[in-house]
């Protein structure tokens, strides 16, 4: 007689322990032990319990392949969901196993889980394993299908393809929803006192292991409806028409201030805070360092004098590296929409700046067009007060469009969301590349199926703020995702290919190279330790299945992008990864964390301009200026949307944890443990440099960096 002694451990979660029966069969070298149920006296599995078992075989089994969880119904109780985060099986000789689990099981199944040593496809001989992972990857291909959302977009999940919600599950989430007169005609429901309408149908049919968490679901709703229902209150959500002065933006958020965004409101219009924001604001990778003048962008040395002085001159500048352009010409052909019943319009400005000898990043001029010519003046710092504050501001409109529709939405949401795909896809429970990313794919798909039944579609969020509405989203990403470059996707080349190494105070460029490097550090150990030689990178079919997959998924195949559809050596797999990484974690939190701050301030971040650009001079005034910004109820729908997107819900997991273990081994686990040194240590230097700072700069500080796309 073989005992073996089996640990079960139920994840702490709300309403992760289950009433039903739970047994398990154990599969080794050898045979197979009998189904045994897992019954002690009182209950067994319940939130954060870890509970011990025998089980007895007649004979050893050898060495453990594979654990089969039975989840079965027990006497007359209706079935639930099981949150199971790990099984450890000590052997008669004393041998233990560990099993991660780390999923909802729902109903009534079986599922194998594998020891927690990380294997490829190539450290796998055995006809038994081989077909566990062949069967592993069928199913989840099975479940997690991809969709077309719009001609030139990344891949998407199809939700149609979960199965829907059991009836006790409806009933508890139909509890919660608005009542039917709440909703439109279309099945779709409205928060109380929140502009957004969501499709509840088809957030039901999630897959529970991809859902928000209870904690994150009721943090989120906490975070919204107070701040709606407040802009409810005042009236402001209903008030059309222009604001009556400028003072009144104040108001909306009183509650809801930060030490930033009062920064912003007194500075706003200052130009050296204007050139800060490309440095530090939400969208930081839109400068390019000039060495002559494009041919549209007539900018003269007469023009620029001024504000250069007597010692320098425009070509010296050019020449020294000091000029720098954030071009705008995705918006040249975008499509305009309408707001409140009136028409919208839209620029593709070109922003001069220049890097002054005290290290200020200052504008230096701005034309309102793409095409040079009397009906497009270059506005000056030296121009009336009025016209230049409405030409600066017309590049914040257009900063706007281009970061909420391209850097933020598409570049991380969108592209992360292809390879949370591609990687429950294609790569087993086993893999260490899937250990590895699991973290990192943590609700993304949840928060973008969000986007898309609130933000995305007709009649949506984006319908009812911008000047460019949901046809102008589907045309900025798939104009950006066609120029879209690998060289755009990994910070240290991107930097280096815009020619902005050299500036000071670019404290996104400083701490984003800092975490990269500790995310490189990181992988390249996982690595090493995988995947020893070129061969075993090369050979490993699923591995090169799910970066084929991203390539035709998330970048349409387009050879030009210069992203990888196979992989040859290590070296290139640590480069594919940190991008992966990185862009899931450190570069969704730059582009998103601070929209509150720099953008509650509306005149900051116009989201529409209801006037034309203008064509000429010296005509803009204070009420010209208001009538062009975004009226009363287009402002506060916009406001409350960064508002909720900049509060990170809880049920935080900050970058570099991970309490699921996934990996069991040693090696890894001193990896990760390094890893989180590292970022400790660039917390601290982000937080020393920070206090001699007028503004600081928190946004890429490792704690306060989301693990995935997670809001």
């Amino acid at each position: 007689m073989a005992v073996y002694r089996v640990c079960v451990t139920t994840g702490p979660y709300l309403m992760a322990g289950t009433l039903d029966n739970i047994s398990v069969t154990l599969v080794g070298t050898c045979g197979e032990s009998p189904k045994q149920l897992l019954d002690r006296l009182g209950r067994d599995f319940a939130p954060g319990s870890v509970q011990k078992y025998k089980v007895r075989c007649s004979a050893d089994l050898g060495e453990l392949l594979l654990l089969r969880l039975h989840k079965e119904r027990y006497a007359f109780f209706p079935k639930d969901s099981w949150y199971c985060s790990c099984l450890c099986v000590t052997a008669p000789d004393g041998t233990c196993s560990h099993f991660p689990c780390y999923q909802w099981i729902e109903g009534y199944c079986t599922i194998e889980l594998r020891p927690g040593t990380a294997k490829t496809i190539c450290q796998d001989s055995l006809p038994l394993l081989l077909d566990h992972r062949r069967r592993e990857l069928q199913g989840r291909q099975e479940c997690y299908r991809w969709k077309v959302y719009a001609p030139g977009f990344p891949g998407m999940i199809d939700v149609s393809s979960f199965e829907e919600m059991e009836t006790d599950k409806k009933f508890a989430l139909t509890k919660m929803t608005p009542r039917a007169d709440q909703g439109d005609s279309s099945g779709n429901r409205y928060l109380p006192g929140f502009p957004m309408k969501i499709d509840f149908p088809s957030l039901m049919h999630m897959e529970p292991n991809i859902r928000y968490s209870a904690t994150k679901t009721a943090s989120l709703l906490f975070n919204a409806i107070p701040a709606s229902l407040g802009m409810k209150l005042r009236g402001l959500l209903d008030r059309k028409g222009s604001w009556k002065k400028l003072d009144d933006i104040r108001n909306i958020f009183w509650c809801h201030k930060t030490v930033i965004l009062e920064y912003v409101t007194e500075h706003w219009c200052e130009d050296p805070f204007f050139g800060y924001q490309y440095l530090n604001g939400v969208n930081p990778i839109m400068l390019h360092c000039l060495s002559s003048l494009p041919s549209k962008l007539p900018v003269t040395n007469d023009m620029v004098a001024p504000l250069l002085g007597p010692d320098t001159c425009l070509q010296t500048e050019l020449e020294r590296g000091n000029i720098f352009l954030a071009d705008y010409w995705i918006l040249a052909d975008a499509p305009v929409h309408c707001l409140n019943g009136r028409p919208q319009y839209v620029a593709a400005p070109l922003c001069l700046l220049w890097l002054n000898p005290q290290g200020a990043l200052v504008p230096l001029a701005i034309q309102l067009s793409q095409t040079p010519g009397p009906d497009s003046p270059i506005f000056l710092p030296t121009d009336p007060y009025w016209d230049w504050l409405l030409a600066k501001t017309w590049v914040r409109n257009s900063e706007f469009l281009v970061h909420e529709n391209n850097t933020h939405f598409l570049c991380t949401h969108l592209l992360c969301e292809a390879f949370a795909m591609a990687t429950l896809r294609q790569l087993p429970l086993c893999h260490p590349i899937y250990k590895l990313l699991l973290p990192h794919t943590r609700y993304t798909l949840q928060v973008n199926t969000i986007a898309r039944a609130t933000l995305l579609n007709p009649e949506g969020l984006v319908d009812k703020v911008t000047s460019v509405g949901r046809q102008g989203l589907l045309y900025l990403i798939s104009t950006a995702l066609a120029h879209f470059t690998y060289t755009d996707f990994c910070l240290p080349d991107s930097v280096r290919a815009r020619g902005v190494l050299a500036i000071p105070n670019y404290h996104y460029r400083d701490d984003g190279l800092r975490i990269w490097a500790a995310i490189e550090s990181f992988v390249s150990e996982i690595v090493g330790y995988y995947y020893p030689s070129n061969v075993s990178v090369q050979q490993d079919s699923e591995l090169q299945a799910w970066v084929g997959e991203i390539f035709a998924r998330a970048f349409l195949g387009r050879e030009s992008s210069g992203f990888p559809r196979r992989l040859c050596t290590p070296g290139e797999l640590v480069k594919f990864l940190t991008a992966v990484i990185f862009n899931c974690s450190a570069q969704h939190a730059a582009v998103n964390s601070g929209q509150h701050d720099f953008g509650a301030w509306m005149p900051n971040a116009p989201s529409s301009m209801r006037q034309p650009p203008p064509q000429t001079k010296g005509t803009a005034t204070l009420k010209s200026y208001l009538d062009t910004l975004p009226e009363v109820n287009v402002t506060c729908n916009n406001l409350l949307l960064f508002w909720l997107v900049s509060q990170e819900p809880k049920d935080q997991r900050p970058l570099g944890t991970y309490p699921d273990e996934h990996f069991t081994e040693e090696a890894p686990r001193r990896s990760i443990a390094a890893f989180q040194n590292r970022l400790a240590q660039i917390s601290r230097e982000i937080r020393e440099r920070n206090q001699g700072l007028e503004l600081p700069y928190a946004y890429l500080d490792p704690p306060l960096i989301e693990n995935s796309v997670s809001i």
